[in-house]
């Protein structure tokens, strides 16, 4: 059935993509994760189908992530994905949909024009972009439009974005190039140290998933894990508690923590107050590891709070900002 190209708000992020269509709320969301075949170029799977290929392909078949911390690093096989997903949630339509896609808040010129290209590609009529960190405090609910200050980080799989958001634009902000993947590099990276052990992506975000902390826990808890014996080269089990996650996975998270304060030392005075008054707001998947909030908010003696829905917080930002589409194309004609 053919019909108009909706407004869809994409979170095109480096570990899932959601989309969001007007008056429907989020429709899609799907690991960013596509299977090609290295001989003809063609895309055999995208999303979860794909993800279940990671670590797991023949030589002809390449599954990979076309997005790393944050910005395209496969530009052909975005734009597949992107049609795909576009097709996914539109069906076939007249017009082309217009779309508003989420960056990181310090991208260069040349990475902005790179997510604007790929969505023309895949069938954009028009693209937007808009700040995450600013789709993030959007999709937390919070007013942006009025002179006071909001604090977000928003923890992704590739970049935690920092910002302080007064009268509807970002007054200070910071990208680190350190979440999600990075927290599951270091599990890696830790096992391999101290069992011996070499484990995949999927095993240490399931890790970091279950038993994962940045904190420490009243009990400790346990997880049976398989990885290749680094020495024999045969298959091993091996049982890992939440007290060796958090040897893991503190270095990445004061690395969080510190960029955090470094954003507050750049805040004008007026905007820290309110701040302090306020609290921080943490949105995205990454900001679930167990003990990241209380962590944060034992460094910074601010009170640290979690978004509801916190990993479509980017997402439904995103689709909020779609109603002023018309606001931003009337400005553009002026």
């Amino acid at each position: 059935m053919f019909r108009y190209g909706q407004d869809i708000g994409i979170d095109l992020g480096t570990a899932t993509v959601i989309a969001y269509i007007k008056n429907k709320g989020i429709v899609l969301r799907e690991p960013s994760v596509v299977a090609v075949d290295s001989n003809t170029g063609d895309v055999l799977a995208v999303g979860k189908e794909a993800r279940r290929m990671l670590g797991r392909t023949p030589g002809n078949i390449v599954a990979t992530r076309p997005l790393r911390e944050g910005v395209i690093s496969n530009y052909t096989v975005t734009a597949k994905m992107l049609k795909y997903f576009i097709n996914r949630v539109c069906g076939k339509f007249i017009f082309s949909p217009r779309i508003m896609i989420c960056i990181p808040s310090q991208v260069t010129e040349v990475e902005k024009k790179a997510v604007i290209d790929a969505a023309s590609q895949a069938g954009a009529r028009k693209v937007y972009l808009i700040e995450e960190p600013i789709a993030a405090a959007i999709g937390a609910g919070l007013d942006i439009s009025k002179p006071c200050g909001n604090m977000v980080v928003d923890i992704g799989g590739g970049t935690t974005d920092i910002a302080v958001i007064s009268l509807g634009g970002s007054v200070v902000s910071s990208s680190l190039k350190v979440a999600g993947d990075k927290f599951d590099e270091a599990i890696v990276r830790y096992i391999k140290k101290k069992y011996n052990v070499m484990i995949g992506e999927r095993t240490a975000e399931d890790l970091k998933i279950n038993i994962g902390c940045v904190y420490p826990k009243i009990q400790d808890t346990e997880m049976e894990i398989r990885g290749r014996d680094l020495m024999t080269g045969l298959p091993k089990t091996v049982v890992v508690h939440s007290s060796e996650m958090l040897e893991a996975l503190i270095e990445p998270a004061m690395m969080v923590v510190d960029a955090v304060h470094g954003v507050l030392e750049k805040t004008p005075p007026e905007l820290a107050a309110d701040i302090s008054s306020r609290g921080i707001y943490m949105t995205g998947g990454g900001c679930l590891v167990d003990g990241l909030d209380k962590l944060l908010q034992e460094k910074t003696g601010i009170n640290v709070m979690i978004a509801q829905d916190a990993i479509s917080c980017v997402a439904l930002g995103t689709g909020k900002a779609l109603d002023n589409l018309d606001v931003l194309d009337a400005k553009k004609r002026k």
